[in-house]
């Protein structure tokens, strides 16, 4: 269900990027409240005046329809927190907004973090000393995005006037403690940890450790990350109480790769009470739960009862679609062999369950040795290899067309070994179970979960004894068929069937491919879209290797062909990086404050307005601006380099296009030095003479 959930926070973000062009309610004139999609927004204050060189506490609350939230600083697996821009007359100014202590919001496959019902934001007013008594206006524009099923952006102007009194007497007294909405929100604001508490976080390759120490901790309920991609928002977090303390144990996000610095979170007790920490991370082990302690979720069990979680989740690990096909093609051999001896299928069954266990111990050995040499890796980890993930992505994609009828590689065609794994003998079932574990660590099934994080924080022999259950579980349903031939009389009989099945199978594959892409991009950070386009581009190269191999079946040249294409499906995602490392270091972020500040430095700017979606953009960047000769001429001139990304609605952007005259992309623009010369636009089709001769006009 994870696509599904990564396109729900794709729905989320889009329509977040909507904001600039929602029309506010309100004018700016009153505090509210003002009625919107699903909620009234309303600015509230402690009272309606300020000493000179004093503050007072002030409010937005936020009224939400039944069913309906708005989210936390941190919004979770998907949302934006809400948002407040000032306008203030000289000598007034306000803080950020302050984000009460959230609650979890599961949706689905996700977990966000916000606010149902209603919610007050608190915040502070101040005024300077020389701030001029009298009336003061200030307004505030607000946006925010309420969620229920779907999401909906919002935005409000709301405003009030405040009385600003000359400095307050030395012998008045000091303001009371505030009531109200504001008083309630205050107090439900997240306090530092208490005198004599503390918190040591630790990490193992699966998991962030957080362990606090307190004389009076309450009991402690859910944690809250500050900041985003650490912890898996809508897994479970399992903790241990034991005297003076409590431990959480928190699954590592996919995207962490590398275990951050310090973890900054919330710790939410069962009465509403928030601790906000912040602690170094550390990878040394973290320190024995007292014996007599208690857990939720199964922490303490002895070693048994996490073999046979090992075990389970081994066998359910066979109903993952990354696992399945091959199960399928492997029971479907089964039953064309129906007719050999009994010893024969037993000995296929062995060879297959030793081609598993075998690849599960290398796989362990290996993570060990990593480990052992400093390297902080979780089960899985081979998906942190960008080449690892894109020959994986590329072999499952070729196998899923063989299926779909592109072309025929045989039913016993399931390793990458090709040849190894084709044979009908003992060899061809070791290698479909080494195939069985590649494409099953990405899976972690039901009930391994905890089982593969307390593998991997035992000795090196426990860890083994763990994943050797694994393996055995994986290994058991074929393994069954095969020790009891009689048991193969319960599949139906091949037929027809079986192509339409297999056909429908290649679906599973496509499906793991599409998530090995989503991988794939993750991998890069923020270049991750263009590297996923890259390996789709190598999909398609492997695509027409599927047509040589179905166009010379069975001969040399569609082999040859076949792995020529293969492997430049597989170098292209993996090539160009360094390339795109120095046109992103060539190009500095566009801003309006940058042009001005590189015409005070007496230099020129020239200005590429482009968008990911805009396909001209891309040509007129290879083809002209990245050139050799462009470049150079860049460089002899001191030009400054800027990228409008307009890929996303931004106004600014807007409105520098439109200010020459333009209002899409591509626009290209130099602005010559000193700024007082008119801008020179260029054509929207360049070449490298285009380019040159502009810059040698403009830079006379």
């Amino acid at each position: 269900m994870k696509w599904l959930g990564r396109l729900l926070a794709l729905w989320a973000v889009v329509c977040a990027s909507g904001y600039a062009q929602i029309e506010p309610v309100g004018d700016g004139k009153t505090p509210g409240p003002l009625k919107a999609q699903h909620l009234t927004v309303e600015l509230v204050t402690q009272h309606p005046y300020v000493y000179a060189g004093g503050e007072f506490n002030a409010g937005l609350i936020f009224t939400l329809e039944e069913g309906w939230h708005v989210y936390w600083l941190n919004a979770g697996d998907s949302g934006e927190p809400p948002h407040a821009k000032w306008t203030m007359p000289a000598g007034i100014a306000a803080t950020d907004l302050k984000f009460p202590v959230p609650q979890r919001l599961p949706l689905g496959p996700l977990m966000d973090f916000g606010y149902e019902e209603g919610v007050t934001f608190p915040f502070t007013l101040k005024a300077t000393e020389k701030a001029k008594p009298g009336k003061a206006h200030i307004e505030a524009k607000v946006d925010w995005l309420v969620c229920a099923q779907v999401c909906l952006p919002g935005k409000a102007v709301l405003g009030m006037d405040l009385d600003v009194l000359p400095a307050k007497p030395a012998e008045e007294k000091s303001d009371e403690a505030p009531v109200g909405a504001i008083g309630s929100a205050l107090k439900s604001l997240p306090t530092p940890l208490p005198d004599g508490a503390k918190v040591a976080v630790n990490a193992t390759p699966t998991e962030l450790l957080v362990t606090l120490r307190s004389p009076d901790k309450g009991e402690v309920w859910e944690f809250y990350p500050f900041d985003q991609e650490q912890i898996k928002n809508a897994a479970t977090q399992r903790l241990e109480s034991f005297p003076g303390g409590v431990r959480i144990h928190l699954a590592k996000a996919e995207e962490l790769t590398k275990n951050p610095a310090e973890l900054h979170g919330l710790i939410k007790l069962d009465d509403g009470w928030g601790y906000e920490f912040r602690a170094p991370v550390s990878t040394a082990a973290a320190a024995a739960v007292p014996a007599g302690s208690t857990a939720n979720g199964g922490a303490g069990a002895e070693i048994w009862g996490f073999l046979g979680l090992a075990f389970l989740g081994g066998i359910v690990l066979n109903l993952m679609p990354c696992v399945f096909p091959v199960l399928f093609l492997k029971a479907l051999a089964l039953v064309q062999s129906a007719g050999e001896e009994r010893k024969r299928q037993r000995s296929h069954g062995v060879a297959y369950t030793a081609g598993i266990v075998v690849s599960f111990w290398a796989i362990v050995a290996l993570l060990l040795l990593l480990r052992a040499g400093g390297s902080q890796l979780g089960w899985g980890f081979q998906l942190q290899s960008p080449g690892f993930v894109a020959l994986l992505a590329a072999f499952l994609f070729l196998f899923g067309l063989s299926l779909a009828g592109m072309f025929d590689i045989g039913l016993s065609l399931t390793s990458v070994g090709g040849g190894l794994a084709a044979k009908q003998g003992y060899t061809g079932s070791f290698f479909t179970g080494v195939l069985a574990t590649i494409v099953a660590t990405p899976c972690t099934a039901p009930l391994m979960g905890a089982a593969i994080g307390f593998a991997l924080a035992q000795p090196a022999w426990v860890t083994f004894a763990i994943f050797t259950a694994v393996a055995l579980g994986l290994a058991l349903p074929y393994m069954l068929l095969s020790l009891q031939p009689a048991w193969t009389r319960i599949l139906p009989r091949p037929g027809a069937w079986m192509e339409t099945l297999k056909e429908f199978t290649s679906l599973f594959l496509f499906g793991t491919v599409v998530w090995l892409v989503w991988v794939f991009g993750r991998l890069f950070g923020e270049d991750g879209v263009d590297r996923a386009v890259r390996l789709l581009a190598g999909l398609l190269l492997i695509a027409v290797a599927g047509w040589a191999m179905r166009r010379w079946q069975g001969k040399w040249l569609g082999v040859a062909i076949a792995v020529l294409l293969i492997i430049g499906g597989v170098a292209i995602p993996l090539t160009g990086q360094k390339a795109a490392e120095e046109e992103k270091a060539r190009w500095a972020p566009w801003s309006d404050a940058a042009v001005q500040q590189a015409h005070t430095e007496g230099k020129a700017v020239f200005v590429d307005y482009t968008a990911a979606w805009c396909l001209s953009c891309q040509v007129n960047e290879r083809v002209a601006l990245n050139s050799d000769e462009v470049q150079a001429r860049f460089k002899k001139g001191n030009v400054v380099l800027m990228k409008a990304d307009w890929t996303k609605y931004d106004p600014a952007i807007t409105e520098a296009l439109h200010a020459v005259g333009r209002s899409g992309v591509p626009t290209y623009v130099i602005y010559p030095a000193g700024g007082a010369a008119k801008p020179d636009v260029l054509p929207e089709l360049l070449s490298k003479s285009i380019v040159i001769d502009a810059l040698d006009k403009d830079l006379k």
